[in-house]
């Protein structure tokens, strides 16, 4: 996936989304997982890792991710931190070089960029995240780290699972109702599916991002065999989003 919305800066902004393909990772991780956690052998994970860091230059000791927990918990990034960041769901800095990295297998990838302060986030908004107002408070934190505008900042919400797929009980149905709003739930054949999309969009909307620079991929991850799907698979591997600002030599 591209993000459109991204496109005009390119020159000082890295950023993918991979999939599930060309990796080593036997059934059901096959191929590319990237994720330690999920019972995957170590050795494939770090070898996925490293063809990850080989296709885009990436050092692998600057990409940073998260030990995520499905919270709120937002981390500022420098070059002096571990590479695994433990107990947090979202990651900013304005520091060139460092690449930040979001797991997903259903839940949104969002990227944020300020063109502006030359900042970047990485968020993993699930859920249980996006009922504690991730997003919000993602650029909240860009805004008290970087005196980001929330104006000028982008944010991209990658490939997720989307309402056609996502169903939930009845009680997180009322729960999303009473506390965000009906146009969130949609009632079919007897089920409640969520579209968590519109949620986390208006919550950006809310932190006072411009709804021109929101852009939301149409991709179902459980629709897309491309991509990991908890929903659709159970076991399964992770696939990632990451950001960077690039150093001057990269540019």
């Amino acid at each position: 996936m591209r993000c459109n919305i991204f496109k005009p800066f390119e020159k000082e902004l890295f950023y993918i989304f991979t999939d599930r393909y060309q990796g080593v990772s036997p059934p059901p991780y096959d191929t590319l997982n990237l994720a330690h956690h999920v019972g995957d052998d170590i050795k494939n994970v770090m070898k996925n890792r490293m063809l990850i860091s080989r296709k885009y230059g990436i050092d692998l000791r600057d990409l940073i991710y998260m030990d995520q927990i499905h919270s709120s918990n937002i981390a500022l990034i420098d070059n002096s931190m571990q590479t695994k960041i433990p107990d947090t769901d979202a990651l900013i800095t304005n520091e060139k070089g460092i690449y930040l990295m979001v797991l997903v297998a259903d839940c949104i990838p969002i990227l944020f960029f300020d063109p502006v302060k030359k900042a970047v986030g990485a968020a993993h908004a699930g859920r249980a995240g996006t009922f504690q107002n991730i997003s919000e408070k993602t650029v909240k934190k860009m805004k008290e780290s970087f005196k980001s505008n929330p104006e000028d900042i982008i944010a991209c919400l990658g490939p997720s699972i989307r309402e056609c797929c996502y169903e939930v009980s009845k009680e997180i149905a009322d729960i999303t109702v009473k506390n965000f709003g009906e146009k969130y739930i949609k009632k079919r054949d007897g089920g409640y599916y969520l579209n968590l999309q519109e949620l986390n969009k208006d919550q950006l909307l809310k932190a006072g991002l411009k709804e021109e620079n929101i852009e939301i991929s149409k991709e179902c991850t459980r629709c897309e065999k491309k991509y990991f799907s908890y929903r659709r698979e159970g076991v399964t591997g992770r696939f990632a989003a990451i950001i960077s600002l690039k150093k001057e030599q990269d540019v």
